[in-house]
């Protein structure tokens, strides 16, 4: 938590704690709810915001609020502006969620699996090339790796 605030303070990025966790969990015990629908719901609406090309664009926005202090970001109209800033419709986002879970949880396990095979646990994690680059301090890294490969400005 520590690392997390002196990071937000360096790129005076807005920063709190979730209100709620998306994780539901005993702060005591460490002990991981069966039921979680926050982290559930964010997840699968982010797997269908990737389908569309969207999912760090949704992420991005999805992440402020969760991470940047908006108490019940969950509720009210929250979400659906993050969805809109991504450019996303939360009812259409929602509707995938509903009616395709498994198959979106079958992605996201699939992204996962994958995830470490390349070696990490967490994210962000970008492979390139069989490259893992893990850390948001090593986005501009993997950026620079890229463009020494031939990446270009579209």
């Amino acid at each position: 938590m520590r690392d997390m605030m002196r990071v937000a303070q360096f790129h005076a990025i807005p920063f709190g704690p979730p209100r709620p966790d998306p994780i539901i969990q005993d702060p005591q015990t460490r002990a991981i709810a069966d039921e979680q629908p926050y982290i559930r719901r964010i997840t699968r609406l982010g797997q269908a915001a990737a389908r569309r090309s969207a999912g760090l664009g949704f992420a991005h926005e999805a992440g402020k609020l969760i991470w940047g202090g908006a108490e019940n970001w969950h509720e009210g109209d929250h979400l659906a502006g993050a969805a809109k800033r991504a450019g996303l419709d939360l009812a259409e986002l929602d509707a995938e969620v509903e009616g395709e879970a498994s198959a979106l949880d079958a992605e996201i396990a699939a992204n996962q699996d994958a995830l470490e095979k390349a070696g990490h646990w967490g994210v962000p994690t970008l492979v390139f090339q069989g490259e893992p680059f893990f850390g948001q301090d090593r986005i501009e890294m993997a950026k620079w790796r890229m463009e020494q490969c031939g990446l270009a400005k579209r």
